[in-house]
């Protein structure tokens, strides 16, 4: 199964953008994955096709209309029922690495690229349109969150990466930052190698990796870590919780 990509936007141009070069720039040529760009623009009507207009009760910016973005996303769940239908938004559920797997197991995902203050929320209430956000900060245009997401996605689907097991230890994959990478030289500038990591105890190199992640977690995301912690601490029946009630009773 090809992971689909289409990108709804005013800027169709930008892509496959960095996603045609590396790892998914290849796999795209080899038929990996698929993208389709939809020009927004094309969906608008009269000579100017205006795609955009003030908002309502006032304010800066320009907002972008509800009927011109329907018969945009219409025609995407058309081509592709089954693909989720993403709107690149501040407002939108954080992108977790979770998601990103979920998404990369599927049949791939529609992605709405807003511009200037943003959509006209009838569009969000009459179709269904899911908000993802990227990160708490503000971007041109959904475009680059559209990047940003595909390429989480992609490096996923199988085939892309060289080796399976790529992703399987990296951040987030088991709500622990990931533990530090060394290469060769053994030593550069008066810093070595960690022994444990030239011992060839494969074991020893496991543990180690594991206290290293847990201490990365704990000192540079606290709020991690506590997830981290409460989750490993959380019996099945929710035995930590009860006792935790017992004592505050």
């Amino acid at each position: 199964m090809t992971f689909a990509a289409t990108v709804l936007t005013l800027y169709p141009d930008m892509f496959p953008g960095p996603l045609g070069q590396s790892m998914a720039g290849r796999a795209l040529g080899d038929g990996l994955w698929s993208l389709d760009t939809v020009q927004i623009r094309d969906f608008a009507e009269g000579r100017h096709r205006n795609v955009d207009d003030t908002p309502a009760g006032g304010g800066a910016g320009m907002v972008m209309r509800a009927d011109v973005l329907a018969r945009a996303c219409d025609h995407a769940l058309a081509a592709r029922p089954q693909a989720p239908l993403l709107y690149m938004s501040p407002r939108g559920a954080p992108l977790t690495q979770h998601r990103v797997r979920t998404l990369a197991a599927g049949p791939g995902v529609s992605l709405l690229c807003g511009r200037f203050e943003g959509v006209d929320q009838r569009l969000l209430d009459a179709r269904p349109i899911e908000e993802v956000s990227v990160g708490d900060y503000i971007l041109s245009g959904g475009e680059m969150a559209a990047l940003v997401l595909l390429d989480a996605c992609i490096r996923l689907v199988p085939g892309v990466m060289g080796a399976a097991a790529s992703g399987e230890d990296e951040s987030f994959e088991n709500g622990l930052l990931e533990y530090p990478q060394y290469t060769r030289p053994s030593e550069w500038e008066g810093r070595t190698v960690p022994e444990v990591l030239r011992s060839g105890d494969h074991a020893r190199i496991s543990a180690w990796r594991q206290r290293q992640s847990e201490e990365q977690t704990r000192l540079r995301r606290p709020d991690l870590w506590e997830r981290h912690t409460g989750a490993r601490a959380q019996s099945p029946s929710g035995a930590r919780r009860e006792k935790q009630e017992e004592d505050e009773a």
